[in-house]
Parts: structure tokens; C-alpha cells; sequence
């Protein structure tokens, strides 16, 4: 990777103003698409970050 280049990018994006900026990043993040629910609840599955859930207990019912 050219460091100095990405630097160089960089600083001439923070000196445009700020709706320059905008319209740039519009165009850099356009086309990457969102994730769907079912990726998202997969991810969520395989990460664990739930996990803590099961050792907390039951308070609610549908009573």
C-alpha cells in the first residue's frame, strides 16, 4: 500500500468543504450493499454476543 499517497488523499479531502466531502463519500460508500436481516442474525448466532443471555434469569412470562 502507497502510505504516503493515502495520506496525500487524505488531506485533500479534509481541506474540501464539507459538501464536497459529502458528495464523495456518497459515491465511495453507494455501492456497498447492506447487509440483510438473516446475515445479520446469522453474525449475531455465530459471535456469541448473546451468550451472557442464558445465565440470566427468567423474570418475564406472558402471564
Amino acid at each position: 500500500m502507497n502510505v504516503q499517497l493515502v495520506d496525500s488523499l487524505i488531506q485533500l479531502i479534509l481541506s474540501l468543504s464539507a459538501d464536497e466531502q459529502l458528495a464523495i463519500a456518497e459515491k465511495l460508500f453507494a455501492n456497498i450493499p447492506y447487509p440483510s436481516t438473516q446475515e445479520l442474525v446469522q453474525l449475531a448466532q455465530k459471535s456469541g454476543c448473546f451468550e451472557f443471555l442464558h445465565d440470566e434469569p427468567d423474570i418475564y412470562t406472558r402471564e
